[in-house]
């Protein structure tokens, strides 16, 4: 069965970047130690990124998450989702006004106009065709940013949700949870890495 996972890394004060995020910052001041877990070469760490990965029938994120990862110090061959992985699923964009053009053409983008449910519907059809195609179950991962992670709690969209807990405080910057519905949660998994705790959890 194909579950919609909210997947996102996390400070310990709840901020997704640090302050002062634009175009030649987009993870905003000191916001890049939210993600070690994800470049180092521990092999535990390494073991979660592949499992997140191969589990991704397809991707979800908004159009400001776009625009850093397709700008030009966004992904490439050796940096991004699914980097150095077999495979990269179908990416899904949320966005008012699609781009004029894509740096990153050897990905598969799908760009949605009619909001959040819309572009997961979409994301949905193509994980569960990859899942077919593969025979194997594949999820569609919501990975940003934080605003759309929200969101989607939020609405109730969400099946699961993974943070990685980073052990740093941010101060300031974009958080993860403005405010919203009351959600309950029941804890399925902790997994302490060097750089993260990994914490897993589905919505009742």
């Amino acid at each position: 069965m194909t579950r919609i996972v909210a997947d996102i890394s996390v400070s310990l004060d709840g901020f997704v970047t640090g302050p002062n995020v634009g175009p030649e910052n987009g993870m905003g001041d000191g916001g890049m130690a939210l993600h070690e877990w994800a470049f180092s070469d521990d092999p535990d760490e390494a073991r979660v990124v592949h499992e997140g990965t191969q589990r991704s029938g397809a991707v979800v994120l908004g159009r400001h998450l776009f625009d850093l990862v397709d700008g030009p110090g966004g992904w490439s061959d050796d940096v991004g989702y699914g980097a150095r992985e077999v495979g990269k699923p179908a990416f899904v964009v949320v966005t008012s006004t699609p781009p004029a053009s894509v740096r990153l053409t050897g990905l598969d983008w799908t760009f949605v106009t009619t909001g959040l449910p819309d572009a997961i519907a979409a994301a949905r059809t193509r994980a569960e065709a990859a899942s077919a195609d593969r025979g194997a179950d594949l999820d569609v991962v919501l990975m940003g940013g934080g605003a759309l992670i929200g969101s989607a709690v939020s609405a109730g969209l969400a099946d699961v949700l993974v943070l990685h807990l980073a052990p740093v405080l941010l101060g300031s910057g974009t958080p993860l949870f403005v405010q919203g519905a009351p959600r309950t949660l029941r804890q399925v998994s902790s997994v302490a890495t060097p750089n993260a705790t990994h914490l897993t959890y589905d919505f009742h």
